[in-house]
């Protein structure tokens, strides 16, 4: 789903200050690149190379309230599912739009779960179902 952002958006651009030790290894490192290397830091500006850069930040991992993620949650409804019989793929992409929907509360979905919730006591008060 994210295989084409590049990870420098992820990134904290923020420059940062180096301490007077940080900047003697800086130069350390520059000093012991091969040219062709050294070629690309002085293109972008020793000033503005930082070899220390802060790691990417992870992806925001979106849950629900049970701190579950969305494909944990279809997960586990597809395996219950499956105990009773067979389903189809249709089946499987319909339960993840909709939990995809419910964990990013999206107000769509939120709709169609609550008229499931209604739906289901409707049948159940009505003796359709036990």
């Amino acid at each position: 789903m994210f295989d084409s952002i590049p990870a420098t958006v992820f990134r904290d651009g923020t420059p940062q200050t180096l301490t007077d030790e940080q900047e003697k290894l800086k130069r350390e490192i520059y000093e012991k690149m091969n040219p062709r290397r050294r070629k690309f830091v002085d293109r972008i500006g020793y000033e503005t190379w930082d070899p220390f850069q802060k790691p990417n930040d992870p992806l925001d991992l979106r849950m629900d309230v049970s701190k579950r993620t969305t494909q944990q949650l279809v997960n586990e409804f597809l395996r219950e599912a499956a105990r009773k019989g067979p389903y189809s793929n249709d089946y499987g992409k319909g339960a993840m739009e909709c939990a995809l929907g419910v964990v990013n509360k999206d107000e769509k979905y939120q709709g169609i779960f609550d008229f499931c919730l209604w739906y289901h006591d409707l049948l159940k008060k009505e003796g359709h179902i036990e």
